[in-house]
């Protein structure tokens, strides 16, 4: 872009180790050309930061994680929006909201959208949020205020656990709905074409790899030791890492295996797979690593015979769409043991990048035990897997999609 014209990114939380997909996006637009600033909702909660955050150039800065943490703030943003030209209509569309949704959330939303139009820097003219909750909340009431175009990128939870009302009007243009809306499953894009008043407002964007980051894949051969077991993902329902631990216990007592898990978000759940383990008498047999950096996370890959990612829909129906760790392990011909859930068999066919199970404890004990017993089939997925990511799931296909979407949108400010 030319000039000083800057686009103001809106994220739920900067800098996220689980969210390495939104950390290599905003770098590879920045490489693009685009001037970027970070709007986060909340304040960091990782210790630990990817190497991806370090590239990022951009200024990040953090809107009022709880409205009456900043009074001040809040109360001289809300004044400058009662005098602007377009607080009706934005008021409007909160209020609109707000009646479906009487929670407080629904109110730091606006409060949160108040100070952002009110500290906005010079040349912004447009906004870009990632989430079609609560961010593209943030940036559709910010947008209204300062009579802004706005996209978003809609990735997993957003899409499966906010209300249809909801989704339909980000979608809709009579109600200030988005310019565009990036998914980045076609699995996610059908249901939110169907919600759109206009289909073409939805891109199909899938995030894949900057190659360029990651070493290229070991040799894999036989060796002495256990059979390496790896997961990666956060200690929540949808990956269904309670199902994985169940049928770690159901594996046959001859085979050698050690199962390592790398993520963090565990609370209850942590604790409750950990005693699982000790009641089983396995806990001997699995390292918990907690939250780990990128290149921590490509080691433990490197070191791998195989990667299992058990994902499930949660009782709230939240699930995963694509998730970028099978591209990883693919970049590093890892054999994938996943489900056929959301957009998985988007990238992996069962039997050919990998085995796609049931989620039951016994279906993937019984997974693991086939793919232990054939390491030749494990070294021919993770070739297959190499091949898939490197023909159809690299990175720079999507960026240029999304930099035609956004320029476009920009040019029409």
């Amino acid at each position: 872009m030319t000039g000083n014209r800057r686009l103001a990114v809106v994220v739920k939380g900067w800098p996220r180790l689980s969210e390495t997909f939104i950390a290599q996006e905003l770098v590879a637009l920045e490489a693009a050309g685009h001037t970027l600033d970070i709007w986060s909702l909340r304040f960091p909660t990782d210790i630990k930061r990817h190497p991806l955050h370090d590239a990022l150039g951009a200024q990040v800065r953090y809107l009022p994680e709880y409205l009456h943490h900043e009074p001040l703030r809040v109360t001289r943003a809300c004044a400058r929006a009662l005098i602007r030209p377009r607080v009706w209509p934005a008021l409007a569309a909160w209020l609109r909201d707000l009646r479906r949704d009487p929670t407080r959330n629904r109110v730091r939303r606006f409060g949160q959208a108040c100070v952002l139009a009110a500290e906005l820097p010079g040349g912004t003219d447009a906004l870009y949020a990632h989430f079609l909750h609560t961010p593209a909340s943030v940036a559709r009431y910010t947008a209204i205020l300062r009579g802004l175009p706005w996209g978003v990128s809609a990735h997993a939870k957003d899409i499966w656990t906010s209300p249809e009302w909801e989704k339909r009007e980000k979608l809709q243009s009579a109600t200030h709905g988005a310019t565009f809306l990036a998914t980045c499953t076609g699995f996610g894009a059908e249901h939110l074409r169907a919600l759109a008043d206009d289909p073409s407002r939805v891109a199909l964007v899938y995030h894949g790899l900057d190659l360029s980051r990651f070493p290229a894949p070991p040799e894999r051969a036989a060796h002495d030791g256990p059979l390496r077991l790896l997961s990666v993902g956060r200690l929540v329902e949808k990956k269904g890492f309670d199902r994985l631990v169940e049928a770690l216990t159901r594996l046959p007592v001859d085979l050698d295996w050690h199962w390592d898990h790398i993520g963090g978000g565990g609370g209850a759940l942590a604790a409750d797979l950990k005693a699982r383990a000790e009641a089983a008498g396995i806990a001997n047999r699995i390292t918990w690593h907690g939250a780990c950096d990128q290149p921590e996370v490509i080691a433990a890959m490197r070191a791998a015979d195989i990667f299992v990612l058990p994902s499930r829909v949660a009782r709230d129906g939240d699930r995963d769409g694509l998730p970028n760790v099978l591209m990883e392990a693919a970049s590093q011909k890892l054999a994938i043991l996943s489900t056929p859930v959301s957009a998985i068999p988007e990238f992996i066919t069962d039997g050919v990048e990998g085995l796609l199970s049931d989620d039951a404890p016994e279906a993937l004990a019984e997974a693991i035990t086939t793919l232990a017993r054939a390491p030749e089939t494990r070294r021919a997925m993770g070739e297959a897997a190499w091949r898939r990511l490197t023909a159809d799931f690299t990175m720079a296909p999507g960026i240029a999609r999304l930099d035609r979407r956004l320029r476009a949108m920009r040019e029409g400010a």
